[in-house]
């Protein structure tokens, strides 16, 4: 069986990810308290019907006080043998506050623990999730997601459901948005040849066959990935070992369209190859 708790920061985007997993054929449970979990899992578990052997559910702190024992729950249900995987959607404080303020919400935390302060209320939270977000499997930061790239990305995911090796994910991204916070690995390739000075190539993307062209005919550019390619070749074994759902590589350039888009579609290329669960998520592509 399939089952997989969504969690994270309240304005993160959870209502995205939920309806991402209903579309790759996941049943789909919002707003479950953690008390219930255990008892929700035995009935899937036992259950004689298809539809309840990929489940997902979201568990956050619209389930006030209850939502302070979820990381004691999942500990011990792990020791008791169920199997699940968790899913964190992460987000930077301000553009949490940024959210709030454009949709008029209110956050779950500001009435009861924040005195009506959506700043305070974000803090708090941030603070109560920290010790499920260091067990979960799977972290999301949405920062500088849309809400369909964030559907794209869960549905990449968790296509082929979530206990099927570890996913390697290539992500694009520029320097100037903002390191990606869930990388487990960052490479900078600022280092090589910029088309984005070349007049036909500066408005196009790593996606073109000219651009891609132009950044790979370089003898650098070749060295470069030889010993990207050494290193990962040798590195993403051990990280599978070590037992992780996900590995996020980051590629990044400075503007996020050019140099780490080329770089990242060609590692992924390369693990799809040689027969690994790769995906691909350009962040910063499409930015101005």
């Amino acid at each position: 069986m399939d089952f997989v708790i969504i969690t994270g920061l309240s304005g993160a985007g959870k209502t995205s990810a939920l309806h991402a997993m209903e579309d790759v054929g996941y049943y789909c449970v919002d707003n479950i308290p953690p008390l219930l979990l255990d008892t929700f899992y035995e009935l899937c578990d036992n259950s004689t019907d298809k539809r309840m052997k990929k489940v997902a559910v979201v568990v956050d702190m619209r389930s006030g006080n209850m939502f302070n024992e979820l990381a004691d729950i999942i500990a011990k249900s792990k020791l008791s043998g169920k199997r699940f995987k968790m899913l964190f959607l992460d987000t930077k404080e301000d553009t949490l506050l940024i959210r709030y303020k454009e949709t008029r919400r209110m956050h779950p935390l500001a009435s009861e623990f924040a005195g009506g302060s959506t700043e305070k209320a974000v803090e708090l939270e941030v603070e109560f999730m920290k010790p499920v977000k260091v067990i979960s499997d799977y972290v999301i930061d949405t920062s500088y997601m849309t809400p369909k790239q964030l559907k794209e990305r869960v549905s990449t995911m968790f296509l082929e459901g979530a206990d099927h090796g570890m996913l390697i994910t290539c992500m694009s991204f520029g320097f100037k948005y903002g390191i990606p916070l869930e990388a487990d690995l960052i490479f900078d390739v600022r280092c090589l040849p910029n088309p984005f000075y070349i007049k036909e190539l500066k408005h196009k993307t790593g996606l073109d066959e000219d651009v891609r062209k132009y950044i790979l005919d370089f003898e650098v550019t070749g060295q470069f990935i030889e010993k990207l390619i050494d290193y990962l070749d040798f590195a993403v074994p051990l990280y599978k070992e070590e037992g992780k759902s996900e590995l996020v590589i980051g590629i990044g350039c400075t503007g996020g369209k050019h140099r780490s888009v080329t770089l990242a579609r060609l590692l992924n290329s390369h693990f799809i190859e040689n027969n690994q669960k790769s995906a691909i998520h350009h962040r910063d592509i499409w930015k101005a």
